[in-house]
């Protein structure tokens, strides 16, 4: 087993004087009060007993429902028959893993891919490949070319992962022609592909492209959704969506996790989600995060260093960026929390030590003065490190403008 990055900070970007752009934290105060007063409402006064048994393992069948109209919104059409409801989406992939991977079988992954799932890949010992990403996602030429080597070794992957729509850590989305392209593969080879989509409806610019599982049917994808960035992180509801085989697996391994989701929890989204205002709350999530995703690239652009660089997803809740090569992540992590501010450092995201000047940015779960100075602080250390780095080396080649000091908050 091996410690989430995430996990490891919890602690310290818990304390109220540390900026945390660490965590994929959705901005749960723009949740309106009045709503979530009605639902609790209603619960006390006509269902609290039902509400406070054990379900069943899948799910409740009405919040199985909604999360298919939810997927509709995204252009999926599933069968609510084929959702399993997980204990957050961070379930489904460790349930998905355990009913598929024995120790030493191979799976594939983005690199860089979620940091949250390596952990889980390796808790069940399994061989993890990971295939180089650049701006439209994961390079499918270099997936081919790999499966060709291990079948000419006589090996086959179990499964292959992937974040294709503002993938996190990395923010880039799968185009559409290599969607096209991952799909022909897992079918030609039957391989399965596991679809992880949190981040799908928080769409900022561009035209949305359709779902893995959309262009496959469900043949060889499974997908996995969360309400946790759409909703709330602390319902921890998530879904897996499979054919029948691996449905049944899945529901077994889940009964031996946790018997079912909280029945609190899916009552309260269920009808959430069927009162039909939801769509105005993802409105009014996007509008925010629009905005800080500006606010921070606008930061970076004045508080970085020369030669850091980083992307503008168009859509998701984070920014990937990468300092000069001599700067370590981790290093400048740890000397970034004596200020004050937290990030993910790019190794967390990789199996191989790759990523040591990349770093991933969280811009969704902070106000807009905080991004500011959260990228202020962590600019100040980066400068202070390529100064000693200089100095060190003797060379000449950083000279690097001085940054005013903000009063610190």
């Amino acid at each position: 087993m091996r410690s989430s990055a995430m996990r490891d900070m919890m602690a310290i970007t818990a304390r109220p004087e540390v900026i945390s752009l660490a965590g994929g934290l959705p901005d749960t105060s723009a949740f309106p009060a009045e709503a979530f007063a009605a639902e609790m409402d209603r619960i006390a006064a006509g269902s609290i007993a039902e509400v406070l048994q054990y379900g069943p393992t899948e799910g409740l069948e009405l919040v199985r429902e909604q999360i298919a109209r939810v997927m509709a919104a995204e252009g999926i059409g599933v069968d609510p028959v084929d959702v399993t409801v997980t204990t957050g989406g961070q379930q489904a992939i460790d349930l998905i893993t355990k009913t598929l991977i024995d120790p030493g079988d191979i799976l594939i992954c983005d690199a860089p891919t979620y940091p949250g799932a390596l952990p889980t890949f390796c808790s069940y010992e399994a061989e993890v490949i990971q295939i180089e990403c650049d701006s439209d996602g994961m390079r499918v030429d270099l997936l081919e070319q790999t499966l060709d080597e291990l079948a000419g070794d006589g090996r086959k992957p179990k499964f292959i992962y992937s974040v294709p729509t503002f993938q996190n850590p990395g923010g880039m989305t799968l185009s559409l022609e290599r969607r096209r392209r991952l799909v022909a593969l897992a079918a030609e080879r039957e391989i399965l592909v596991v679809e992880d989509n949190p981040y799908g409806l928080l769409r900022y610019e561009g035209d949305p492209l359709p779902a893995l599982h959309s262009l496959d049917g469900g043949n060889f994808v499974v997908y996995i959704g969360t309400f946790s960035k759409i909703l709330s992180a602390g319902l921890r509801i998530g879904w897996i969506v499979s054919p029948p085989p691996i449905r049944e697996k899945v529901v077994l391994g889940k009964g031996g996790s946790d018997l079912c989701t909280s029945t609190l929890t899916q009552d309260f989204a269920a009808h959430y989600f069927a009162a039909g205002q939801w769509r105005d709350y993802i409105d009014d999530l996007i509008s925010i995060y629009r905005t800080r995703r500006d606010v921070m690239a606008g930061a970076m652009a004045e508080y970085f260093p020369h030669g850091a660089s980083w992307n503008k997803p168009e859509g998701g809740l984070f920014i990937w960026a990468t300092m000069p090569e001599v700067l370590d992540t981790e290093d400048l992590l740890a000397k970034a929390l004596t200020r004050g501010v937290a990030f993910v450092p790019g190794r967390s995201a990789y199996v191989d030590g790759r990523g040591e000047n990349s770093m991933r940015l969280n811009f969704s779960g902070v106000r807009e003065d905080e991004i500011i100075e959260g990228i202020r602080r962590i600019g100040t250390v980066a400068r202070e490190q390529l100064r000693l780095f200089e100095t060190m080396t003797g060379t000449g080649e950083m000279r690097l403008p001085e940054i005013p000091e903000r009063e610190e908050r």
